[in-house]
């Protein structure tokens, strides 16, 4: 029987009994949400779920929209087709999406997690992040990081206060080059929804890394061990579904909350993602443009911490009366705050405006 909205009756209210009708045991409900970091009196919107509204404000934030000129692998790229941080996320969105779909867990809270994953995330990807860490006391880690926007950097250092649930899938989502399904629960977010967009991040970016590569002629098609081939399939599409659908399988075979793939899949996974390390991070030409991005961090950040952010950061950041050795700790966290927010290009013209010559340019 179809179902059929009660007119009168509160949206949201109807929502929440659909999730409980609808969604897996193993799905998190709006309603057992463990709440926000902090207590909001207009929380009870009629319409949108608390997943849901996490969702939209990450969306229509300014951090999320600076994600369209943040490097995903290749520097600052000038080709149209290649992926950025935010088409990243966007791939990552919607192979969560399906996943959590088939699965029947919560798609508003899978999809909230994916598109505030990287939020983050540093100019010159991971050079950017590795630059940060060596330089910020404490280091810098690009998912704590996200954790820091989302709580307190958005919205003029209000935050955007999202719930726990995104919260913790956000931190979580990392794993580095670490087991893809690690042994010990507490590396895993609680929900299953954020660890389906753990998995799904490893999917898009083995994948959209591999097809980047291949137009950038960095690797053929051929390139790719046969082995890792005869699991994954010979193109993206079919690499990427293949993927997709053993997780599903797996998953609804085992039905005991928690994610499954086959043992063949899991080390074609794993030996793509070896293969990518090997062949295509390390590439000379990647390397030798991440080590000129890394000059420019290690220099501004250098610039900064001596003389301010000054008219550079604009309305929220001021510096008057700088003085780094007074407060050397605040110093280190406006800066390193403020650097990790550049995007590609706003870094390589704040560097060109700081350490490159001008013509002068003297009327007569």
């Amino acid at each position: 029987m179809a179902y059929t909205p009660v007119v009168g009756s509160s949206i949201r209210k109807q929502l929440e009994a659909r999730e409980e009708e609808i969604l897996s045991p193993h799905a998190a409900l709006n309603k057992d949400s463990r709440g926000r970091r902090l207590p909001e009196e207009d929380d009870g919107c009629d319409i949108r779920m608390p997943f849901a509204r996490d969702r939209d404000r990450i969306t229509h934030s300014k951090t999320f929209r600076r994600l369209k000129h943040k490097t995903q692998v290749f520097l600052a790229p000038t080709g149209d087709h290649y992926r950025t941080r935010l088409t990243h996320v966007l791939e990552v969105s919607q192979i969560a999406r399906t996943m959590s779909a088939a699965l029947c867990l919560n798609s508003s809270l899978t999809e909230a997690i994916a598109l505030g994953h990287d939020l983050g995330h540093t100019p010159f990807g991971h050079a950017g992040e590795a630059t940060l860490n060596e330089l910020h006391p404490g280091g810098f880690r690009h998912y704590v990081h996200s954790l820091r926007v989302v709580d307190f950097l958005e919205n003029r250092g209000r935050g955007l206060n999202l719930t726990f649930e995104v919260r913790n899938g956000i931190i979580k989502h990392s794993k580095g080059r670490n087991d893809i399904f690690p042994e010990g629960e507490s590396e895993l977010p609680v929900t299953l929804e954020g660890q389906v967009v753990r998995v799904a991040d490893i999917i898009a970016y083995v994948n959209h890394d591999m097809d980047d590569a291949l137009r950038a002629g960095i690797l053929k098609e051929n390139d790719l061990p046969a082995d890792i081939r005869a699991v994954v399939g010979e193109r993206h599409s079919k690499r990427t579904g293949a993927m997709v659908r053993d997780l599903i399988v797996e998953t609804l075979s085992a039905q005991d909350g928690r994610l499954h793939v086959s043992k063949k899949m899991l080390r074609a996974i794993t030996d793509l993602r070896k293969f990518l390390y090997e062949n295509v991070y390390r590439y000379y030409q990647v390397h030798n443009e991440f080590e000129k991005a890394q000059r420019i961090i290690r220099d501004l950040y250098s610039y900064f911490m001596e003389n301010g952010l000054g008219h550079f950061a604009g309305s929220g950041w001021e510096s008057d009366g700088w003085d780094s050795r007074q407060n050397e700790k605040a110093a280190h966290r406006l800066v390193c705050d403020f650097i990790a927010g550049m995007t590609d290009r706003y870094a390589m013209r704040i560097y060109e405006q700081v350490f490159l010559p001008k013509p002068w340019n003297a009327q007569i």
